[in-house]
This record gives structure tokens, sequence and C-alpha cells, in this order.
């Protein structure tokens, strides 16, 4: 977040703008998920996860696809951060995706806490992660288990978090 953008904004390309831009990619996901998932309740977060407004913050750079594959950690601590070559200017939630990849609810409160997320951004994020995880987990089933696992497992760690919608 700290890196300058140079006045560059969201280019409108990706995850970084605006949710509902993903309604056609969620339907997808949706009707891949049928015998997977409780597609009924999940369409029922989207629809409000989709309206969160976009914050009026100015946009910083981020990475775009924080998932466990991309974060290296030696001794604990964060070592690096690998397929960078997404970065670029957008919405300040989208790294967020971060806090449901990677990390359990406490950590997770005490990263919230560290970035000092308001409410809204702190649900864009989810919904970012949201829209991540509903894609992984139906199409890496067959040819990259370990990823639809890493999707199932942010799902699960996003309706733990969410009251029953």
């Amino acid at each position: 977040r700290a890196i300058d953008t140079g006045g560059r904004m969201f280019s409108g390309e990706g995850r970084g703008g605006d949710l509902q831009s993903h309604d056609g990619w969620m339907e997808t996901c949706f009707g891949h998920s049928t015998q997977l998932l409780d597609v009924p309740r999940l369409r029922r977060m989207w629809a409000v996860m989709r309206t969160l407004p976009r914050s009026h913050a100015r946009d910083v750079m981020t990475h775009g696809d924080l998932i466990p594959g991309n974060v290296l950690v030696s001794n604990q601590r964060l070592a690096g951060i690998l397929d960078v070559g997404g970065l670029g200017p957008a919405d300040r939630a989208v790294d967020l995706v971060s806090a449901w990849h990677l990390l359990e609810t406490g950590p997770r409160q005490v990263l919230r806490e560290d970035l000092d997320c308001g409410q809204v951004e702190w649900e864009r994020g989810k919904a970012w992660a949201f829209e991540q995880a509903m894609g992984a987990i139906w199409y890496y089933i067959e040819s990259n288990p370990a990823m639809s696992r890493m999707g199932r497992r942010t799902l699960d760690r996003i309706l733990a978090d969410t009251p029953s919608a």
C-alpha cells in the first residue's frame, strides 16, 4: 500500500475495481459448483457482497493474488512475495484476500487492527477473497486439487466469519 501509484488508477481489468463487474464470473462459478457447495446460500452472500461500495480513497498498489502459493515465509515471518506481474493500482481492499487465504480468526483480527481497516473495506476484502475462492474450488478440482482445497479452506473461513445468509 505504500508504493507510489504515480497517479495511476485501476485499469478496469481483473480484480480491483467494481465487485459487480464480476457477476458473470460468479454465475459461472455458481453453475459449476451446484454439486460441490451450498450454492443458494453462496448466491445470497454474493448478492450482499456485490453491493459493497468502493472506497473513495485513492487506489493503492496491490498484488492482487495474495494466496498461500505466492507468499514465502521463513521462521514464521514474511520472507517474500512471488508472482508480482499483476502489481498495479486497485481497490485498497484487494490484498485483504490474504486475511482469509492465509490466516485463522485471531491472526486475521490482528491484521485488520494493524491495517486499521474500516468495516466496509474489510467486508470488500472478504468479498474479493470470496470471488477468488469460488473460482478456485471448481476450476482446479481435477487439475490442481491443492488449489481447489485452498479455495475450500478460504470459503470455510469466510462462511465462519459471515452471519447466515
